[in-house]
């Protein structure tokens, strides 16, 4: 049986800069890093703040930063960025500034692909419950028209990643879409017509949604909930844990134990399902959401290694796969899910990662 090239790729989330929409909502200057930096723990134990440690608190409208992000990923295995991309219809777009300018500056020259978050931004992680500050908006046709003319110039972008010649578009909530199949026959015939082969559309789901009826040509799984969706149903929560009495509010957090995590992640009862594995280093958006967190307690870049080693030796031998780990996430700093150095464990997670990329080379 041939084996499939391990191909990690981590999402990337571009919104380490200031915009305006930002400073109207929570004041000038905001970004993901005043969530981060004034994060405290919760109780004895908590590995709260996160503080960035190699590229420092850096502002994604330099060009030494990406450039920097991009080095240090290639440096330690990782073979492109995921973009989060924002269009909440009618042209509407937000945090498109960095993707942008890597694109218009050919700068870093690093494999990248684009993932559609298709949802609106709500205040109710920041205790405002019943606050849109953004609409998701499905305007119809013209407007997909529209937004596959945005991202052509990216799809045609060499370094842009591709499956069977075709370019990888993720979107977050397939099920949002009104017509998913509408949607997907019209940007592959668009595509077509601008010297594509189509696109190659992986939709966020769950393990059991029948993607290719809705249109997609694969699916990855919802994190973290998926985890804890293997980890209930393996009753390894940590029952007398579970909801703890947080030092703001008498509301509970969730906290699971990621050990207990990655021994119940089974691949084996995922054999005979058709997905692309989407795997967490960590979990943690109690500095974003407070007494509505959910974290992940105890990780650590050892069970990082080992989780990770789990996955290498199920994509290998999964066709269907195509040799993708996708990896949630390289900067996602307010939700603890990061591949970039802190000073805690420094390099450690990548260190993981290039540790089992060599052994499998051999």
């Amino acid at each position: 049986m041939n084996e499939n090239k391990i191909t990690p790729l981590a999402f990337y989330l571009p919104q380490y800069h200031p915009i305006p929409e930002n400073n109207a909502w929570w004041g000038e200057g905001f970004t993901e890093w005043t969530n981060t930096s004034k994060a405290k723990p919760l109780f004895p134990g908590h590995y709260q703040p996160h503080i960035p440690s190699d590229l420092g608190f850096y502002d994604l409208r330099l060009e030494e930063a990406k450039t920097a992000q991009a080095n240090l990923a290639k440096k330690y295995g990782i073979e492109g960025f995921i973009y989060w991309h924002y269009w909440f219809g009618n042209g509407k777009r937000i945090l498109e500034r960095p993707f942008d300018e890597v694109l218009k500056s050919g700068k870093p020259d690093f494999p990248f692909c684009l993932a559609w978050a298709n949802q609106s931004w709500t205040g109710i992680w920041h205790g405002i419950e019943n606050q849109i500050l953004m609409e998701q908006k499905y305007p119809g046709k013209k407007d997909y028209e529209n937004h596959f003319y945005y991202v052509l110039p990216a799809f045609q972008d060499k370094r842009y990643i591709r499956v069977d010649n075709k370019p990888v578009f993720f979107v977050y909530l397939p099920q949002e879409l009104p017509n998913s199949n509408a949607f997907i026959d019209q940007w592959n015939e668009l595509a077509i017509n601008n010297g594509l082969n189509g696109i190659y559309f992986i939709g966020i789901h769950y393990i059991d949604w029948p993607h290719k009826k809705d249109g997609f040509d694969n699916k990855t799984i919802h994190q973290p909930f998926h985890y804890t969706k293997m980890l209930l149903e393996k009753d390894y929560i940590e029952k007398s844990k579970d909801y703890i009495k947080t030092k703001i509010s008498e509301k509970p957090f969730k906290r699971y134990n990621y050990k207990k995590i990655v021994e119940a992640y089974d691949f084996s009862l995922l054999e005979k399902k058709e997905f692309i594995p989407t795997i967490l280093p960590n979990w943690d958006n109690t500095p974003r959401s407070g007494k509505r967190g959910l974290l992940f307690h105890k990780s650590t870049p050892e069970l990082f290694k080992k989780h990770f080693n789990e996955t290498c030796n199920y994509v290998t031998h999964k066709p269907d796969t195509k040799g993708f780990i996708l990896i949630k996430s390289w900067n996602e700093w307010a939700e603890g899910n990061h591949l970039e150095p802190d000073i805690k464990y420094g390099r450690g997670y990548l260190e993981a990662i290039k540790e089992v990329l060599d052994k499998n080379e051999k």
